[in-house]
């Protein structure tokens, strides 16, 4: 099986935030959050809070979204041409994203790509965290899912995934459309 990271490795940017920004295009009175986020933010930056509660602040917009599916279809019916090419050339109904992107929002593309996936388990009702899965986390939650998972070809474009990357014969660092092998360490 080949893994991949989601963000910035197969979709070509941070689909949470591209998410954020559409949102704000559907309804701007979301930006009555943006001084608590900004916030969150910053004492994430300074080590005063975790990723997690970072994001779960973050999030708290997902509030004001009456219908998340309807509005996650949306989404990707214009944002899917932002997987990468690479991607689907050589995509396979073996594939498995892990993402620390929200679950609820991968799943539908992951759905019509045929492919499995792995994310953060988050609440698209109050945007709370139920699990973020980021670096080690990732490999613990393959492990559970898949115990006897032989990664042939990992695919990132953070080093914060070397934990997974070390399970693969081979892993790839992405940036851009620029792919080489995962630097020794």
């Amino acid at each position: 099986m080949n893994v991949y990271d989601f963000d910035k490795t197969i979709y070509a940017s941070d689909s949470s935030m591209d998410f954020y920004k559409f949102n704000l295009k559907q309804d701007p009175t979301i930006l009555r959050f943006i001084l608590s986020q900004g916030i969150a933010f910053i004492a994430y930056k300074l080590k005063l809070i975790p990723k997690t509660k970072m994001k779960q602040t973050f999030y708290r917009y997902f509030r004001t979204i009456k219908d998340m599916d309807a509005r996650v279809k949306a989404f990707w019916e214009i944002h899917e041409q932002g997987l990468r090419p690479f991607y689907l050339k050589q995509k396979a109904s073996t594939d498995l994203i892990i993402s620390a992107s929200p679950e609820f929002m991968l799943k539908p593309l992951c759905d019509k790509l045929g492919i499995h996936l792995i994310a953060s388990r988050v609440n698209p009702k109050t945007g709370t965290h139920e699990e973020n899965c980021y670096g080690a986390e990732k490999v613990k939650r393959l492990r559970k899912l898949y115990p006897n998972a032989k990664i042939d070809a990992f695919y990132s474009d953070s080093l914060s995934d070397t934990p997974l990357a070390k399970l693969a014969r081979k892993a790839y660092l992405v940036s851009d459309t620029d792919i080489k092998p995962w630097p020794k360490s």
